[in-house]
């Protein structure tokens, strides 16, 4: 399901099924703060729910992660607006226990940069 919540949220939520029958859910938001006309701050988050233990994809069941960033974008036009932004992810509980018994990090910071385009 997508669409736009109240207060201007943009929302996307996924639920998935497997053929074992794994079922896990996801849900992604955004903000968009204008700056100016064009100069757009946008505001993200996102999160994953598993109701299964799923080891060999390293998903424990629970809330998986919690991802927080920021992007910075210029709309040149409506149809291509470049972005620069940070994003933050931290893994949580069975997750996190299957993360550290792989030597895997629990969480990590990154730079982001790309565009957004339609056609």
């Amino acid at each position: 399901m997508q669409g736009l919540a109240p207060y201007w949220f943009e929302v996307d939520t996924n639920l998935r099924v497997t053929d074992d029958g794994d079922v896990s859910y996801d849900l992604e938001a955004e903000y968009d703060w204008l700056l100016t006309q064009r100069l757009i701050l946008q505001g993200r988050g996102e999160t994953l729910v598993a109701f299964s233990d799923v080891e060999e994809w390293g998903v424990g069941s629970g809330i998986n992660n919690v991802g927080l960033g920021h992007r910075l974008g210029y709309h040149f036009s409506r149809e291509f607006a470049p972005y620069v932004g940070v994003s933050y992810t931290r893994f949580l509980g069975n997750t996190e226990d299957l993360r550290e018994r792989e030597g895997e990090d629990v969480e990590s910071s990154s730079f982001v940069a790309g565009g957004r385009w339609w056609f």
